[in-house]
């Protein structure tokens, strides 16, 4: 099988094409030949050293496609069922193992490339509106990053559940797709927080979201209401600096978390349910997912040069076919 394979961490030139051989499921795993393989930012982090792992390796982690084999005691799917995953090291391939426990059936209604492409972003905005800050009818939320994969997402689950979005975006066509997305109001990120005091009469936000991190964050926390909550949960910027936790209390008793899927993805049950809701949506056609650029496996180091100069909106994909 082909496979994308980092043998030395470093900048997208390092992404190669190599030939492996089929790997074989062991114990709980399933043998799945992918269709689509999403690219993330966790991609680039874990290619550059970033976040270091053992080379070599293949590279992607989430994905869609059909079970071709099943490890031993795997029960709770079969061979030609279709699936999807968000964490299974080396899914920039032709075929990957996964751990059954890991995937998640794909209805008739959903295509393997929404799949793919729902499965780390999609789940990322469903637990941020629904469980960390669960948006309530006419709550205000500012979205960052809007047009981005998990901002366009986001936006229009808030707006589902009856919220209202301050979108951030950086270039006009960018505004358009996150008000296309449902965004009551958009702005650029000049002076989003005297915006969101604007909205509210100098009240504030119950919630911000933000993904940006470094860039976004200080002037995030002067947009909160008193008691509002900063949810911090990527750093596409960079990460934010240390500071002082009593700026939490000066600026109106605000909280902070900084949340990850893994920790609301904690059993099967909660992983199910979760895409469960989200294809849901999108069969019923309330929730669209947009993919922003289709790969080859041989352009996998094109999709992160893409991915980091932040020239695309919406979900990357790798295709293997």
């Amino acid at each position: 099988m082909r496979a994308v394979q980092v043998t030395r961490t470093g900048g997208p030139e390092v992404l190669e094409v190599v030939d492996l051989p089929t790997p074989e499921p062991g114990p709980g795993e399933v043998l799945v030949d992918v269709a689509a393989a999403g690219v993330n930012f966790i991609d680039t982090y874990r290619r550059s050293g970033a976040y270091p792992m053992s080379t070599p390796f293949v590279a992607g982690s989430e994905g869609a496609g059909t079970v071709a084999r099943l490890g031993p005691g795997v029960t709770e799917v079969a061979v030609g069922d279709r699936v999807a995953w968000k964490e299974a090291p080396g899914s920039y391939a032709e075929q990957v193992c996964v751990p059954v426990a890991e995937v998640v059936p794909v209805p008739d209604a959903v295509s393997d490339e929404v799949a793919a492409a729902t499965m780390l972003q999609g789940m990322t905005a469903h637990y941020l509106a629904t469980s960390t800050y669960p948006v309530g009818k006419d709550d205000w939320t500012l979205v960052h990053a809007a047009a981005g994969g998990v901002g366009l997402l986001l936006t229009q689950i808030v707006k589902l559940r009856g919220g209202r979005v301050l979108a951030t975006t950086s270039t006009p066509e960018k505004a358009d797709l996150a008000r296309g997305a449902g965004a009551d109001e958009v702005t650029s990120y000049d002076d989003f927080a005297g915006r969101a005091r604007e909205l509210t009469d100098g009240e504030g936000f119950p919630v911000v979201y933000d993904g940006v991190g470094k860039a976004t964050f200080d002037r995030g926390l002067d947009a909160l209401r008193v008691r509002g909550l900063m949810v911090l949960y990527g750093a596409a910027s960079g990460p934010v600096p240390a500071f002082d936790p009593q700026t939490l209390n000066a600026k109106g008793g605000l909280f902070l978390t900084r949340p990850s899927l893994a920790y609301y993805t904690r059993d099967r049950a909660e992983l199910v349910d979760r895409t469960e809701e989200l294809f849901g949506w999108i069969g019923a056609g309330q929730l669209d997912v947009r993919i922003g650029g289709r790969y080859s496996l041989a352009e996998a180091g094109q999709a992160h040069e893409d991915l980091q100069g932040r020239r695309t909106t919406g979900k990357l994909l790798i295709l293997t076919r």
